[in-house]
């Protein structure tokens, strides 16, 4: 999972050089007895680019649905959606969840970028999870030369 993190940290701070645009993405340091609230900010002047990113990696071969209860934390009695939807919200940051499928050694990895307001309507309607169908109807990052590219369209997100 740290390499989806550092990849993606990498394909957003690519964009914004590429486009010319003021923002940095960064990964949030991981202590063994803190939850992290979420793995990736972006700051960014432009509201669009201001984010909370949580980041999720699923073996699509074995999970046919990324479970709130398998693939998340609960850390002192609190959800890991629950956490993250609390910082969101009082930070005023746009929420995505980043998921990358892997699907094994010679098949193509996708990675989609989930608006947050989907994935809190699924965890409050007491969904068990998001399944990889619905995740996989969201667009993917392109995917050159083993890294992911991001582009304009991919980070407008006009649903969160």
């Amino acid at each position: 999972m740290a390499d989806f993190e550092w990849e993606l940290v990498a394909a957003l701070n690519r964009f914004f050089e590429v486009c010319e645009i003021r923002g940095v993405a960064y990964r949030l340091k991981q202590s063994r007895y803190t939850p992290q609230v979420v793995d990736l900010l972006v700051d960014s002047p432009f509201s669009r680019y201001y984010m909370a990113i949580e980041c999720k990696s699923l073996d699509a071969r074995k999970a046919k649905t990324l479970y709130f209860t398998q693939h998340f934390s609960i850390a002192g009695g609190v959800h890991q959606i629950e956490r993250a939807d609390q910082f969101i919200e009082s930070s005023g940051r746009r929420g995505v969840l980043a998921v990358e499928l892997r699907r094994g050694p010679g098949k193509p990895k996708t990675a989609h970028l989930v608006p947050w307001r989907r994935v809190m309507e699924s965890f409050r309607s007491e969904s068990p999870g998001l399944p990889v169908e619905m995740i996989e109807a969201l667009p993917a990052l392109e995917r050159k030369n083993g890294s992911y590219r991001i582009e304009i369209g991919d980070l407008k997100l006009g649903e969160i």
